[in-house]
This record gives structure tokens, sequence and C-alpha cells, in this order.
């Protein structure tokens, strides 16, 4: 019951807050309420103790009881990636596969030894000391592009659509090399013996990815044809909840990767029922659920992100580092985008506004908190959580309310068509 009277605190904010977004502020619905949340933690550190201290309490005493590493990690994140996954029209991600699986895996990796590096060599000029591990370990949790803020982001903004598969191809399977990457680290920084040898890690990342995304096209071809069979919205709808919940289950046991799980299932589902006719009453209620639970749930995600503020000790301190840290992970995001468009560039078309899009549009979220919490607590996991946090907020608020500027669809269809034409000539040249 305890759990019931949480979600159902977080439900009433989220929705209040979404109202008073609605009403007021005007922003993108997800933004706003982290916006509106940041605002009322930040009036509750300051405040709260003196002139609201039952609320303050109460507010406080939710956030601990609540295992954010779990809650989004272990359920949140398989049904917003299901939900993601189910909308992706698979044609349009084959055309991007390359560029997808490259900035996917060797972004990361690039990512997280520039951040890790630029981190060490800076924390020591605004007075904070961070062993390298550590500065490794922000570097692998801060790499990877948050799924479910980049898909909730790019709804606002008008991109192109092979660049929105780009971005959003990227965030949805860059999780099994993070937690790989991540994972590793992580127990090299508590002092745990890992085996570093390229045999050894490409194995753990062919279970951890590969293992994922297999038995998610398992379910998703199982489940497909159970559908095909019954076209019924509510049968479909059940079925579809129990590959989400059923298939997180039987990852978590087998030990692999649960979120490429989900995206699998849900790339297969939803490209798969597209290829025979289903009624269109049927099509109708499942994409109006699985659109519905994206948004509630996306809602409830950024109010959590929003009050995480909470548990962070004198994040004051931080902002200078944390600052410094934004600046680093762009930097980084640059480089790890910027180097693999150069290998891919005999192949592949990115003109220099394409490559601003990906960098501004790679947006940080929920799992980087939820990795940051996960460290265990000593004396190094406060400062990596503050500037993890700091590098979040600033990319959901900032990258997120100006990518849509950033993006402009009509000077990268210019860019493109001029180095289409440059191939051209020097091929005829040739």
């Amino acid at each position: 019951m305890e759990l019931y009277y949480s979600f159902s605190a977080l439900i009433v904010l989220a929705s209040i807050f979404s109202y008073l977004n609605y009403r007021f502020l005007k922003l993108p619905s997800t933004i706003g309420i982290m916006v509106i949340a940041i605002v009322v933690s930040i009036f509750l550190v300051s405040f709260g103790k003196t002139i609201l201290p039952r609320t303050f309490g109460h507010l406080n005493n939710l956030m601990i009881s609540i295992d954010f590493t779990e809650v989004l990690m272990g359920a949140m994140l398989n049904f917003l990636l299901f939900a993601g996954g189910i909308h992706i029209n698979i044609d349009d991600l084959k055309e991007q596969f390359r560029p997808v699986v490259i900035f996917s895996t060797a972004g990361v990796v690039i990512s997280t030894f520039v951040v890790g590096f630029g981190m060490f060599y800076l924390l020591p000029l605004v007075g904070i000391q961070l062993p390298f591990i550590y500065c490794l370990l922000f570097g692998a949790l801060i790499s990877p592009t948050d799924p479910v803020a980049v898909l909730s982001i790019l709804k606002q903004a008008n991109v192109s659509k092979a660049l929105e598969t780009k971005v959003a191809g990227e965030s949805l399977f860059n999780d099994g090399m993070a937690v790989v990457v991540f994972t590793v680290i992580l127990q090299l920084a508590i002092g745990n013996k890992v085996d570093l040898g390229v045999e050894s890690i490409g194995i753990l990342l062919l279970k951890e990815a590969g293992g994922g995304l297999l038995l998610g096209v398992v379910l998703g071809w199982v489940t497909s044809r159970l559908m095909r069979e019954v076209d019924d919205y509510i049968i479909s709808v059940l079925v579809t909840l129990s590959v989400v919940m059923g298939g997180y289950l039987i990852a978590r046991q087998m030990h692999i990767s649960g979120p490429l799980t989900m995206v699998a299932a849900g790339l297969f589902m939803g490209n798969f029922n597209m290829k025979f006719k289903m009624k269109s009453v049927t099509q109708d209620y499942l994409i109006k659920f699985w659109e519905l639970i994206d948004e509630i749930l996306n809602a409830v995600l950024f109010l959590f992100i929003g009050f995480e503020l909470l548990m962070i000790k004198d994040l004051r301190l931080f902002m200078i580092p944390g600052a410094l840290a934004i600046v680093v992970v762009l930097l980084a995001r640059f480089i790890s985008i910027w180097g693999p468009t150069k290998f891919m560039s005999f192949k592949t078309r990115f003109s220099p506004q394409t490559v601003k899009v990906l960098v501004w549009g790679g947006i940080r979220g929920g799992v980087s908190i939820a990795l940051a919490l996960s460290i265990p607590k000593n004396e190094y996991s406060n400062i990596v959580l503050s500037i993890t946090y700091c590098v979040v907020v600033f990319s959901i608020i900032v990258q997120g309310l100006t990518i849509g500027k950033v993006a402009n669809p009509k000077k990268i269809a210019k860019e493109e068509e001029e180095k289409e034409s440059v191939t051209l000539d020097r091929r005829n040249y040739l």
C-alpha cells in the first residue's frame, strides 16, 4: 500500500503541475512539469524547514521512500521504450542503421573517455578532487543520450524524418553499450577484480545487448502471431502489456538488457502488425493506449527528476563544477559525433547543420540520474550525483527548449543537396 500511496501522490502532483504549465508557462508538457518541480524543490530546500516543515518533511520522505533507480530502470523505462519502439518505422531505421550503430557504440566509448579525462584535469581548477576512475564513471553514465527525454522532446521539434531517426535510434540502442561500460568501471571503482580483456568485455556486451535484442525479437514475433489470430483491441492491449511486464521479468532472470528487449519487441510488433490488416478500431485503441501510457509516465518521470533536487546535499557547492561538466559533456558529444561522421563520410552524408543537431539533440535525462544514484554511497558519490544533476537539468531545459530552433529543416536540406552535388561532380570528374 505504501507504493500505491507514493504513486498516487506523484500522479496528483504531476496533474497539478501539468495544469499549471498548460495555463501559465506554456512549455512542452514534460519540461514544464520538471521546471515547476525544480522551483518547488528550491523553495522547500531554502524555506521549507521554517515555513512549511510538514510539507517539506512529507515530500522529502516520499522521495527517500522511492528507489528511483529501481523504479526507472526496472519499471517505467520498459513501458516508455516499448512505446517509443512501437512508433518507429523499421524501414526508416534500416536507412540510418550504420550511423545509429556507430553512434550508440563507438560514440558512447569515445564520449566516456573524453569526459573522464576532461573532468580529471579540470575539476582541480575549481577545488574538486575526484579520482580518475570516478571521472570515467561519470563519463560512462552521462555519455548515453536518454531515450525518454529525446523521444519526448523530438515530438515538439520540427526535424526531418531521417534526422529524427538518427537521434531517436541512437538513444534507443545506446543503453546496451552504456550499461556494460558503466558496470565495468563501477566494479573497478569499488575495488572488485574485473577481467578487462577484449574477449571478456565482448562476451559481456554480447550477452547484455545481443541477448536483450534477441529476446525482444522472439517476444515480438510470438505475440504478433497471437495478435494476428485474434483481432480484438482489449486482447491486443493485454498482450502488449504482458510483453512489457513479462518480458522484463524474463530479461532480469536471464541477466540481459531489459531496455533493449523492450526496444526490439516494440520495433518488431509495431512494424509486423502493419503488414496485416488490423481493424482500424483495434489499431486506433492500441496506438492511443500506448500514447497515453507514454504521456502519463513521462509526466511522472520528469516530476521525479525535478524533485530529485531534494535528495542532493549542498547542490550550491557544485554549481561551478556542474557548469564545467556541462561544457565538457557538450565538447565530448561533439567529438563523439564529429569523429564517426568523418569515418562514415565516404558513404553517408553529414552536413555541418546535421552534426550540430545531432550534438545539441543528445539530451541527457533520468537514466543518467538513475545510474548516478546506483553508485554505492561514499565520499565521491554525492559529487558525481550533483554534477550529473546539473548536466541533466541543463540538457533537458536549455537543449530541449532550443532544439527546435537549432534544427532548421530547410538549411539541412540545402546543405545536403550541395554536398550531394559536390559528390556527383567529383564522381563525374574521376
